[in-house]
C-alpha cells in the first residue's frame, strides 16, 4: 500500500503509531520500504553519516537532490520526505526553488526546521502544492545558536514556548512534524495539542511515530551515540529483520522505552 499524508493523519486518528527511518541510497532504500516502514527521510543528517562532518550546516542542496534521486529509485510505497538544508529556505522564494528540486527529485514532503518565523514560508510552500513536514525542539541547523546539541522543552516555560511553535507551524498547513531532542512529557504534550502526525526522535515514545538514522538503529554511529539511539542488527543479526523489529516495537510503543528516552 502506497503510504500518503493522509495515510499517517489517518493513523493518528486511530491511534495506531508508526515507524520512519532515514535513507541516504536506493539499495537501503528498497530494503527499508520491502521491511514496511511508513516514511523514509533522506536527512541532511548525511552530511555526518555520509560525509563525516560534524554537523549538518555543510550539505548542500544538490547533494540532497542527488540522494534524494538514489532514495525515490529504491521506494515502492514509503512516503519520501526531503530535508531542506541549511540556509535554502532562508527567504520564501528561495525555499520554493530548493523545495521544487527535491520533489522533482522524488520527495513527497519537504522538511524545514523552525517554528512561526517559517508560517509564511509554510503557507507558501503548502499553496504550490508542496506538502510540508515541520521541525522543533532540538533542530540541528541551530546547533550554533543552541551552543551545541542540547535537548530542548526541560522545563515548563520552554515547554510552552515549544508548544505555541508547533501549532504555528501546523497552522501555516504542514502537514506533519518532528520533535527532536525532549524529554517525554513534552514529546506527549506536543503530540497531544497537534491535530497533525507528530514523528518523534529523542521524544519519548507518546508521539505518533518515531524516526531514527539509519545508522543507529544499525550499530553504525560514529562518534557520540545519542542516548534513544538503538542497535536493532545487533538484536537480530540481519538487517530485514532488525527493522521490522523496529517497526513492531514502535507499532507496539515498546520502542522508546524509558530507557531510551530524556525524561527531564
Amino acid at each position: 500500500m502506497t503510504v500518503t499524508v493522509s495515510t499517517l493523519r489517518k493513523l493518528k486518528d486511530e491511534h495506531r503509531k508508526f515507524a520512519t527511518i532515514t535513507a541516504y541510497d536506493a539499495s537501503f532504500a528498497r530494503i527499508f520500504d520491502e521491511a514496511g516502514i511508513s516514511a523514509i527521510l533522506i536527512g541532511d543528517s548525511l552530511g555526518m553519516t555520509i560525509k563525516g562532518e560534524s554537523s549538518t550546516l555543510g550539505v548542500t542542496i544538490d547533494e540532497m537532490a542527488y540522494h534524494t534521486r538514489c532514495v525515490s529509485r529504491g521506494v515502492k510505497n514509503a512516503l519520501i520526505l526531503a530535508d531542506m538544508p541549511f540556509m535554502t529556505y532562508a527567504s520564501t522564494r528561495d525555499a520554493c526553488e530548493n523545495a521544487h528540486r527535491l520533489m522533482a527529485a522524488g520527495a513527497n514532503v519537504v522538511k524545514l526546521e523552525g517554528g512561526s518565523f517559517l508560517s509564511e514560508t509554510i503557507s507558501t510552500l503548502v499553496r504550490n502544492g508542496i506538502p510540508v513536514c515541520g521541525h522543533l525542539g532540538l533542530t540541528p541547523q541551530s546547533v550554533n545558536v543552541f551552543g551545541g546539541f542540547k535537548i530542548q522543552g526541560r522545563d515548563e516555560e520552554s515547554r510552552r514556548k515549544i508548544i505555541e511553535e508547533c501549532l504555528a507551524v501546523e497552522a501555516a498547513g504542514a502537514s506533519m512534524l518532528v520533535i527532536e531532542g525532549v524529554p517525554k512529557d513534552t514529546g506527549k504534550a506536543v503530540t497531544e495539542a497537534l491535530q497533525i502526525p507528530v514523528i518523534g526522535i529523542g521524544a519519548g515514545n507518546d508521539t505518533d511515530g518515531q524516526i531514527l538514522v539509519m545508522h543507529d538503529a544499525l550499530g553504525l554511529t560514529m562518534g557520540h551515540t545519542p542516548k534513544f539511539a538503538r542497535n536493532f542488527l545487533a538484536e537480530t543479526g540481519d538487517i530485514t529483520l532488525a527493522i521490522r523489529k523496529y517497526i513492531s516495537e514502535v507499532e507496539q510503543g515498546i520502542y522508546p522505552d524509558d530507557a531510551h528516552s530524556y525524561l527531564k
